[in-house]
């Protein structure tokens, strides 16, 4: 009984383990796809993986910033622009004061959505 148990905990410890990695990897990817301003490849790997944008944008965070906040920092205006076009309004309207203090850009972006 004891390894019945045993090998039920390990395998579920393994898989929430596999599933954390998986998801931190994801994450990575598309911070290192934001920060190269590659919104080709951004776009490709989001469809690829079935993921939009609206879903991630609050639980994400690369160098503790938030996407749009992040790819402002790195200069990286296409992917900025991308990621005003996916996001909610009302999210991007929250961004604009600190938007402005890194990308002029982006925030006239942002204000024209």
């Amino acid at each position: 009984m004891k390894k019945v148990l045993l090998l039920t905990a390990l395998l579920t410890t393994n898989s929430l383990f596999a599933t954390s990695a998986q998801a931190d990897n994801l994450s990575l990817r598309i911070c290192e796809y934001v920060q190269a301003n590659d919104k080709n490849r951004l776009r490709s790997f989001l469809k690829q993986n079935k993921i939009k944008i609206r879903n991630i944008y609050d639980g994400l965070q690369c160098n503790g910033d938030n996407l749009l906040i992040f790819s402002a920092k790195s200069k990286a205006l296409e992917v900025g622009e991308f990621l005003i076009s996916k996001l909610p309004a009302k999210k991007v309207k929250k961004q604009i004061d600190n938007l402005s203090k890194h990308s002029a850009h982006l925030a006239e972006e942002a204000r024209e959505r």
